[in-house]
This record gives C-alpha cells, structure tokens and sequence, in this order.
C-alpha cells in the first residue's frame, strides 16, 4: 500500500460497533425490501462476520457512526448472500473516508509519457489489498435509485477472485464463460456505442463503458438497485447475473 494512503489512517481510532437499533434501521432501506426473515437473518449473520474478519479504518478525518458500519457491511454481503462468506476472502482491510477522496496516480499513456493524476474517487479496490469507500456516497447507496458505491466496489473484489479484473468473475459450475462472454460482450458493445453516439437519455451510468470491469461492476449495482430496468435493458445479461448472484431482486423488489 502507497505510503500516502497508510499515512492518512494509521492513526485512526477504533470505529464504532453497531448496535440493535442500527441494524434495524439499515435494513430498513429499500434494497432490502422482499427479503424473507431467514435471508434477514443470514445477511445480519454475514454482515457481522464481514466486520469480525476485516480491519475497518479510517482516513482524511472521516468518524462513521454505528449506523455508517452497518450500512456497510450489510450493502457489502448481499452480493453473496446466496454465495457464501468465502468469497469475500483473500483481503483484511475497509477503509473509510468522509467523503470523496483524490489519489495521486502514475499513468502511462499510449506514447510512453508518464502523467500525474488525481481524481477524485467515492470508492476504490485493490487487487489482494483494502476496498476504499466515502462515507458521503455510502449514505446515498441502497435507495433503489441506481446507485450503490458499496456493491460496486465488491463487485470488483468478487471479480478479482480469479486474479484479474476483466468482468468476469469465476462461474459456478453450471455456468458456461462462453456464454458469459458473449452476453456480455454484445451488451458491452451496444452499451459504448450508445454512450460513443450521444445518447441524450441513459438509463444506466455512462461510467459502465470505461471497461468490461466496470460493466460488470456498475450493471451489479442495477442489478440490485433497479433490477426491473436491468432486465428490460439488458435480458441476457440479468439472466447471468441472476446466475451468478443466485437471486432474483426483480422477483423480490416487484412482491
């Protein structure tokens, strides 16, 4: 890990535990509604294991509450909730800003040339390392509006599980790559000519066509958030989600 980034939180002081009132409340957020009292109950089960097994820290002065660390951890294991804990395994550590946060990048571009960048970011995961995630865009995750930077960010880590990040997470044994592949791919095709030509109204963030990572990444965020939009825009590709995931939100945000 970058020296700036160990700097900012290695003094941060234990962040709070949730209690009954903040689980409660958490699930009280729409991307949980329609599940079933033994899906609540495992999901607070997992939830709980996620913050046992990882190291949360923070950086830049942010001080989540008890609700804050809940709303993660509950956000972060609904992806696996039919999966199981193991596939949040192979990393140690969440860290938490306030807001969004500006790393400093090395990137070469196309003739050789090294530039310095810095943007700013709402959330970020590492290949083998920490998951970053603001506080301020964790808040506006989990409202079914489309946008829920905590299951984009572990969407990357489930799909970094095979050691690359390329939007294609491993499958289950009754899945098929090949048909994944071309699922995907002729989604991710359409979807960068309707960003390349214009198109005035997308329903889904432009930000999808950076690259089949956050494809995958940003359709697992429709997936869960407006699943009924995935489906109409996307069929296929919310049949390999479904799959995949092992849970059908539609069915469930529609009950």
């Amino acid at each position: 890990m970058p020296a700036w980034l160990r700097a900012l939180f290695a003094a941060s002081p234990p962040v709070p535990a949730p209690d009954p009132r903040d689980w409660l409340e958490v699930l009280r957020l729409p991307l949980f509604d329609g599940l079933t009292a033994a899906e609540r109950d495992a999901l607070r089960q997992l939830a709980s294991r996620l913050l046992a097994d990882k190291a949360v820290n923070t950086a830049g002065d942010a001080q989540p509450t008890g609700y804050d660390i809940a709303a993660v951890a509950a956000q972060a294991v609904l992806p696996v909730l039919h999966l199981g804990y193991d596939w949040l395994t192979g990393w140690n550590e969440i860290i938490l800003y306030p807001r969004q946060f500006v790393p400093e990048r090395e990137v070469t571009d196309d003739f050789g040339v090294v530039h310095h960048v810095r943007e700013p970011m709402s959330g970020e995961a590492w290949l083998g390392g920490p998951l970053v995630l603001s506080l301020d865009d964790v808040a506006e995750s989990g409202h079914c509006q489309g946008y829920n930077v905590v299951i984009h960010e572990f969407a990357h880590k489930l799909d970094m599980r095979d050691g690359s990040v390329d939007g294609l997470p491993p499958l289950h044994a009754d899945m098929r790559v090949a048909e994944w592949a071309r699922v995907f791919t002729a989604a991710y095709e359409d979807f960068c000519r309707r960003v390349d030509g214009g198109q005035e109204e997308l329903d889904i963030d432009p930000y999808a066509s950076d690259s089949p990572a956050e494809f995958f990444a940003v359709l697992s965020e429709y997936f869960f958030e407006r699943p009924a939009l995935l489906h109409a825009q996307y069929p296929a590709v919310y049949a390999q989600m479904a799959a995949f995931y092992r849970q059908d939100p539609r069915r469930r945000l529609a009950g």
